[in-house]
């Protein structure tokens, strides 16, 4: 997923803010679904959401107004009830990374209780061959 950093996603600096990137990370998660097949919207109509448990992020580089980003996300690991994905927030124009980080999302119905991942999620994630 490519997109453009705009004004709103710098600090005082003129770079972008460190906590944005979550969002970059959030937007990259949904995506990469989509290009599966799924909605994030159509798994939660159905009884499943996937809250973040854990994260780790290594800020490498900054992006500055006007850059053109890439996120690009791979599988780690699917369990029953929880994913880990790979991000990385790339610089479109050198290929460098910027901000690479780890997440892991567990599977809740309403009410926050655990539930097991939906079967064609498990089949999305088992089935990706590198980033998207």
């Amino acid at each position: 997923m490519e997109f453009r950093v705009y004004y709103e996603d710098t600090d005082a600096g003129g770079i972008v803010y460190h906590a944005r990137y979550l969002g970059f990370f959030e937007r990259g998660r949904c995506e990469f679904l989509r290009r599966r097949g799924l909605s994030v919207r159509e798994l939660a109509d159905e009884g499943a959401v996937f809250p973040v448990v854990r994260m780790e992020v290594d800020f490498r580089a900054s992006a500055v107004l006007d850059d053109l980003l890439r996120v690009e996300t791979e599988v780690l690991e699917v369990g029953k009830a929880t994913f880990s994905l790979r991000q990385r927030v790339v610089r479109a124009e050198d290929g460098k990374t910027l901000v690479e980080g780890r997440v892991t999302l567990v599977c809740v119905r309403p009410g926050m209780k655990p539930r097991r991942l939906p079967e064609q999620l498990i089949g999305a994630l088992r089935s990706t061959n590198g980033a998207g």
